[in-house]
C-alpha cells in the first residue's frame, strides 16, 4: 500500500480524487531512520510490516488507488491510523501474555511466537493408565461367545474423554480377570510408570468386585472416598497408593463418564490449577418432567432441540448406565443437585452441551 497523511485525503471522492506524489518506497528491511519523511500531499510505497514514514498516519491499500506514473489518485477519505498496526494495540509492555496453568491453544502459541518466544516451560502431560477389570470383559478385537461376556467399551470411552483434553497421555491396558493376585500385580506395575491409574469395573461390593481390596492390599494406602451419592456412578471410589492417585469407576460407560465429568476432572483442575474453558452451557425449556431422588446428584442425558424461537430439552434417561445410545441420540446433560426433587415441564434448566444442536 501507500503511507500518507490522513488529512490529505479528506474530501476525496470518486468525482473529486486527491492526487498524491509518490516520493519513495520502503520495505521491512529498511532502517527506520532512513525512511523518508512525508510532506503535504505526498505518499510512500510501503510493504506489510515495514516501518511507517515520519509524518504519515494512515495507509491506503494498493488496490484502492489509481496509479499515474509517480503519482496516485485517492478516491475516498481515510481515517487516522487506517491500516496501521500501532504500538501497544495488542499487548503492552508489562502485560501478561499467558498465565500459569493455562492449557495452550493455537492462539496462545501464536501470541507467544509473535513476541519471539520459540520455547516456553510447560508441565509434562499427566500419564494415565486405564485398566478394565472383570472376567466377563472381552477385548473388542476378540470373538465373543454367544450370550456370554461383554465387549470392553468403558476403557475406550475413558481414554477418548481424557485424550481430547490435551494434557493427558493415556494408555489403555487389556482387560484383566477377577483375580485378586492378577489385579494387584497389574495395578502395582502401573503405579510404577503412571501418575494416575483409572480402573473400570469391580468397584461395587459383590464377592467378585475385588478392585478396592486389591489396591488396599498394596500398602501405602490412603483412602479418599468410597461411594458417592451420584446417579449413575455411585460405586466410584478413590485412594492414594504409593503416593499415586487411583480412581475406581464403574464398568458401565455412562456411569464412568458421569464420575469423570463430575469428580475426576474438577479435582485434577483444582489440584493442578488448570485453567480451561468448560463445555458450553445453554438454557432450555423442559418438555418432560425431570424427577430426582433427594440426596443424590443426578446426571441426566438429554436432547436439546430448537422449538420456534427458543431451545427445548427432552430428558432421555437417568438409569441404564450402560446404554450408550442415549449419548449418541442426545447432545446434552442436565445435572440436578442433591437438594432438588426435580423440575416441572416448562422450567428453564441449564444444559451442558456435549454435541451440536440440530
Amino acid at each position: 500500500g501507500y503511507a500518507l497523511r490522513a488529512k490529505d485525503t479528506y474530501g476525496a471522492s470518486p468525482s473529486n480524487p486527491v492526487e498524491l506524489k509518490v516520493i519513495g518506497e520502503v520495505d521491512v528491511n529498511v532502517d527506520p531512520e532512513e525512511v523518508p519523511s512525508l510532506k503535504p500531499y505526498t505518499a510512500v510505497k510501503v510493504a506489510t510490516g515495514s516501518p511507517l514514514p515520519k509524518g504519515s498516519d494512515a495507509v491506503i491499500m494498493y488496490e484502492d488507488v489509481e496509479h499515474l506514473n509517480d503519482k496516485i489518485l485517492v478516491y475516498k477519505p481515510l481515517p487516522q491510523w487506517a491500516n496501521v498496526a500501532r504500538i501497544g494495540e495488542d499487548f503492552r509492555g508489562g502485560d501478561l501474555i499467558v498465565s500459569k496453568g493455562t492449557v495452550l491453544g493455537p492462539w496462545h502459541i501464536a501470541s507467544l511466537a509473535s513476541y519471539g518466544f520459540s520455547k516456553v516451560l510447560v508441565y509434562e502431560r499427566i500419564k494415565v493408565a486405564v485398566i478394565p477389570i472383570g472376567s466377563e470383559v472381552i477385548k473388542p478385537s476378540m470373538p465373543k461367545p454367544l450370550r456370554k461376556g461383554v465387549y470392553d467399551s468403558t476403557s475406550y470411552l475413558i481414554k477418548s474423554f481424557l485424550s481430547i483434553k490435551g494434557y493427558f497421555n493415556v494408555s489403555r491396558l487389556d482387560p484383566i480377570p477377577d483375580d485378586l493376585s492378577i489385579i494387584k500385580s497389574i495395578i502395582s506395575k502401573a503405579l510404577e510408570s503412571f501418575d494416575i491409574v483409572i480402573t473400570c469395573g469391580g468397584t461395587s461390593v459383590g464377592e467378585r468386585d475385588l478392585t478396592y481390596s486389591a489396591i488396599k492390599d498394596l500398602g501405602d494406602f490412603i483412602p479418599l472416598f468410597r461411594g458417592v451419592a451420584i446417579r449413575p456412578g455411585r460405586p466410584v471410589s478413590a485412594a492414594l497408593a504409593g503416593g499415586k492417585l487411583v480412581f475406581m469407576v464403574s464398568g458401565f460407560p455412562v456411569a464412568a463418564l458421569a464420575t469423570l465429568d463430575l469428580i475426576l476432572m474438577p479435582s485434577i483442575k483444582l489440584v493442578l490449577g488448570v485453567k480451561e474453558v468448560d463445555e458450553p452451557v445453554v438454557k432450555a425449556k423442559l418438555v418432560k418432567r425431570l424427577v430426582n431422588v433427594v440426596g443424590y446428584t443426578s446426571y441426566f442425558r438429554v436432547r436439546v432441540f430448537r422449538c420456534g424461537s427458543e431451545l427445548c430439552v427432552e430428558p432421555l434417561r437417568l438409569t441404564g448406565s450402560g446404554i450408550l445410545s442415549t449419548l449418541i441420540r442426545g447432545n446434552g446433560v442436565v445435572i440436578i443437585p442433591p437438594n432438588v426433587e426435580g423440575y416441572d415441564v416448562g422450567t428453564y434448566v441449564k444444559v451442558k452441551l456435549i454435541g451440536p444442536i440440530l
